[in-house]
């Protein structure tokens, strides 16, 4: 017993993630300390995968120059094992890697010894595994369907049609169709239970429209902020106490590559604007036809200033 209870803890010291302080700025979570990179670099398939392209190739770069200055000090380390390198160069030794781990060949340098062929079978093994994994991940990274879609920088509460509602819109930013688009809002804030435990709800948020069969251009979404709305009775005031946000799930059919692609946007208390509308950007030609102008998609104006 005392065997398998000192295996049970050490398995979940194994598993403990220390210094993670999350804490709630501007209605986000944030994970902060020194456990954070470590959970990161615990899985670090999908922190590759993830990673800005910037970040990728810097990675690809680093690796590549660390492998080959590896394996240039162990060439070194055998002493006079390349032929026609200069005695003690690290730049021919460096160079003889890079050709050896991308089977260049030129010839002009060999292996000459026997601890230089054991090295120089080592590094080619390294080379197979390094450029599977390399191919593999940026396959993944191509693959990965993504969905361009911009959402308006601030949401805003206005009465629609003698109710007060929530509105924020949404353009896809490819121009192509995403079919069978739909949009899920949820509505987010700090509670108080009533024995006293605190406790992030999470409230699902009723769309006038929450489907369309093609989303192409842009999206108006209008929630009637009524009595059987969780936003029935808030204030700008209450947002910003309770730590408020509305998120937005966006999900859809990619009609190009046929896959399902996904977006999301987040408004915390201060990117909601009240008793303003958005600007019109349906434009009218000098021969009746209509079009977007996407240069006003963002803009609002206060109520008074649009009667």
């Amino acid at each position: 017993m005392k065997r398998r209870a000192k295996k049970l803890q050490t398995k979940r010291r194994e598993h403990y993630i220390p210094h993670v302080h999350i804490k709630v700025k501007d209605g986000q979570l944030q994970v902060d300390g020194a456990g954070a990179w470590y959970s990161y670099w615990r899985d670090p398939y999908h922190l590759l995968l993830t990673l800005p392209w910037s970040g990728f190739l810097a990675f690809i770069v680093l690796s590549y120059v660390a492998i080959n200055s590896l394996f240039a000090l162990l060439y070194l380390a055998g002493g006079e094992c390349i032929a026609n390198a200069r005695p003690g160069s690290f730049l021919d030794a460096f160079f003889f890697s890079v050709e050896t781990i991308a089977s260049i060949g030129y010839g002009a340098m060999y292996p000459k010894t026997d601890y230089a062929n054991t090295i120089v079978t080592i590094e080619a093994m390294v080379s197979l595994v390094g450029i599977a994994v390399l191919t593999g991940l940026a396959f993944a990274r191509f693959s990965r369907p993504t969905a361009r879609v911009m959402f308006s920088h601030v949401a805003v509460i206005v009465p629609h049609e003698g109710t007060p509602a929530l509105i924020f819109r949404a353009a896809n930013q490819r121009r192509n169709q995403i079919l069978e688009a739909q949009l899920r809002v949820y509505f987010v804030r700090d509670e108080t239970r009533a024995d006293g435990q605190f406790m992030r709800r999470i409230y699902d948020i009723r769309l006038l429209r929450d489907q369309s069969p093609s989303f192409m251009l842009s999206w108006l979404a209008v929630h009637p902020i009524d009595e059987s709305s969780p936003l029935y009775g808030i204030t700008a005031e209450s947002l910003i106490q309770t730590n408020a946000t509305i998120v937005i799930s966006l999900s859809g059919i990619d009609e190009t590559v046929a896959q399902v692609v996904h977006a999301r946007h987040t408004y915390t208390a201060s990117e909601i604007v009240w008793n303003s509308q958005f600007v019109d950007i349906i434009r009218h030609t000098a021969d009746g036809h209509r079009y977007i102008d996407y240069n006003y998609f963002h803009d609002v104006l206060p109520l008074e200033l649009t009667e």
